[in-house]
């Protein structure tokens, strides 16, 4: 049996009525400002830089990151997945001083978007806003694996987040200034929070002045300088060239002679020698993360210099 229930003329205009708000409603959504809807999608090279665009960019931008913080930043498989996300990007921020120039420019060929290239208002070099250090007299392959415009881990100097948290503010408000207003306030609050940090953190390493140390590779440089330790030795006898038996021994003599305290090592090269080198002179090894996610406890970029800057001991 079939029943059937007819709605008395006032319930059929409620009826009505709640049909037609709910339509207007969808209609009120569709004609909004797309603007108020869209975030700019920003893809760039690094963890650490995605951390820094995200804080100053808030709500209204979107990071992709294309390398991952445990790897090695100079070697970076382009693959797929990659040239997807930049051929996607409304604009893309890179590290530059050359740590990207084996991998960053073949991906930006294949995926051929204007909006990520070096030539246009929305790509941005950071390495152009800050002073390099060790920049090589001569340019020459046997001298290894070395980057013609300086050290290219410039980030890794506290006091350069701050020089690039500003540089990364004025390029969102070029391409993006409605939002002008947004950008300054999250830059202020930023700005504020990491001086706090910074007090903090030279009062920690303050008593570490003078301190000797080795370096599987020269990535620290500018904690080193900006905290006063002494990088006396690398256990690659050149950059991006593996360590040899004769330069370990010579490693482990330096170390006999000089006492330095520490093998700070990165976590991306395999630590055998260093392990080595260890057990021949009692030296105890430092794991030093180079970016955000390098380690499991690593999460943000305060994590980062919280664990290097207590690493030390």
């Amino acid at each position: 049996m079939k029943i059937q229930v007819r709605l008395k003329p006032h319930f059929r205009k409620i009826r009505i009525i709640a049909q037609g708000f709910v339509m207007k409603k969808y209609l009120f959504l569709f004609l909004l400002p797309l603007s108020l809807f869209a975030h700019l999608n920003i893809a760039v090279s690094y963890p650490y830089i995605g951390a820094l665009t995200k804080a100053i960019g808030g709500d209204h931008i979107e990071t992709v990151v294309l390398a991952k913080g445990n790897w090695d930043p100079h070697f970076i498989v382009p693959r797929p997945s990659l040239i997807a996300k930049v051929r996607n990007a409304d604009a893309l921020i890179m590290n530059g001083g050359q740590l990207e120039i084996g991998w960053l420019p073949p991906l930006l060929n294949r995926a051929g978007n204007p909006k990520a290239m070096p030539n246009a208002a929305s790509f941005l070099n950071l390495s152009h806003h800050v002073e390099l250090i060790n920049k090589p007299s001569v340019v020459d392959r046997k001298e290894g694996d070395i980057h013609p415009d300086g050290n290219p881990h410039f980030h890794l100097d506290p006091q350069n987040i701050l020089v690039l948290a500003d540089v990364i503010k004025k390029f969102l408000i070029s391409i993006d200034g409605e939002h002008k207003a947004v950008y300054e306030k999250n830059y202020a609050e930023f700005l504020g929070m990491w001086q706090k940090k910074l007090g903090m953190w030279q009062e920690k390493m303050a008593g570490k002045k003078g301190l000797k140390v080795i370096q599987f590779h020269d990535n620290l440089a500018y904690f080193n300088k900006a905290y006063g330790l002494e990088n006396i030795g690398t256990i690659e006898p050149l950059p991006g060239i593996p360590p040899s038996s004769k330069h370990t021994l010579e490693i482990i003599e330096l170390i006999k002679k000089e006492n330095p305290c520490c093998i700070l090592h990165d976590v991306y090269h395999a630590t055998k020698t260093a392990e080595f080198i260890s057990e021949k002179t009692g030296i105890k090894i430092v794991l030093m993360p180079h970016d955000i996610e390098a380690l499991e406890e690593i999460e943000d970029l305060s994590d980062l210099f919280e664990y290097l800057t207590g690493a030390i001991q």
